[in-house]
């Protein structure tokens, strides 16, 4: 394989998302044994390992359609793939090697020798930050980062195979997209005050939760190219309904943000709607649903943020 696309980056990228070498690959039994046996186990079974290529993860497939997106007149990437990775330059061998295998346009990588990796995020510039790791997940949200955990079950099931180029994410909203100072009037007060409360205050954008940024990237994204031909189409997947509906829409109308879809559900489980968008992923604050969209084979990831994940 030649290795000219793995030069040094000579392009701005609009979007820069890090990830895991246990999202990008299937590191299963290599994790097992590192909890099994220890680090000293597993550095040898990856030295051992290091020609044997590794087969894709959970996040591989929205990996690879995020780094074909391209400038539609310059043809330059305008997304960038990070590694950030707990494993040390050694062991981290082998992640490069099967990096090069698939033809995958990652260039820069930290190893950070069983550190959270979270704290390189800000140099690198990453606008999302994916791991399996739920501890780095929350150090990177307690950073400011848009951070979610990968559920590693049934990756090898997932249904959402590059069906096309299209890259299609879906959000929930609230501690997602916004903050949670709505849902923590649901937690405490029941969904009469929620509803009086979103009424009352309609009018009044919602402040930015967690992905508020990685949104905003997105849009950035999108704008460069013409809305039927955008390379990734965007949903918000919400369990809010007529009429807490009005404040959603005006406050991605006051930040200046386009989103493609918005399903406002009142309740019902969103696998079914996940599927009909053909989601490549799904960003929810509330384990139940991200664990229902797991089981529907559906890559998900957890922001492990507000009320509910106290």
């Amino acid at each position: 394989m030649s290795n000219s696309s793995f030069n040094s980056t000579d392009y701005d990228p609009v979007l820069i998302i890090a990830v895991s070498s246990r999202t990008l690959f299937d590191l299963t039994d290599e994790h097992d044994i590192f909890l099994d046996k220890g680090v000293d186990e597993y550095r040898s079974y990856q030295l051992a390992n290091e020609n044997n290529i590794l087969k894709p993860g959970i996040a591989f497939s929205l990996v690879k359609k995020l780094l074909a997106i391209s400038h539609p007149k310059t043809k330059v990437p305008l997304v960038e793939v990070v590694l950030v990775s707990r494993n040390n330059g050694d062991t981290g061998l082998r992640i490069f090697n099967s990096i090069q295998h698939y033809g995958l346009n990652i260039q820069r990588a930290a190893f950070s020798n069983g550190k959270s990796p979270y704290a390189y995020l800000k140099a690198f510039g990453a606008h999302l930050f994916l791991s399996a790791h739920n501890k780095d997940v929350k150090l990177a949200l307690e950073a400011g980062y848009a951070s979610a955990h990968l559920l590693t079950k049934n990756f090898d099931q997932i249904s959402n195979q590059e069906t096309d180029g299209q890259v299609r994410i879906a959000f929930d909203g609230d501690a997602v997209l916004f903050s949670d100072d709505s849902e923590r009037i649901y937690k405490q007060e029941g969904l009469e005050a929620f509803k009086a409360n979103e009424l009352k205050k309609a009018d009044i954008p919602l402040t930015g939760g967690p992905f508020k940024p990685f949104l905003q990237a997105l849009h950035q994204l999108q704008s460069l190219f013409k809305v039927d031909e955008t390379p990734i189409r965007t949903a918000l997947v919400t369990a809010r309904s007529a009429p807490s509906h009005k404040r959603v829409i005006l406050t991605l109308r006051e930040w200046g943000i386009r989103i493609d879809e918005a399903l406002f559900l009142g309740g019902l489980n969103k696998s079914e709607f996940l599927k009909a968008f053909d989601a490549d992923i799904f960003f929810d604050d509330q384990l139940i649903h991200i664990q229902s969209a797991s089981d529907s084979k559906l890559t998900s990831g957890h922001v492990p943020h507000g009320i509910a994940n106290q």
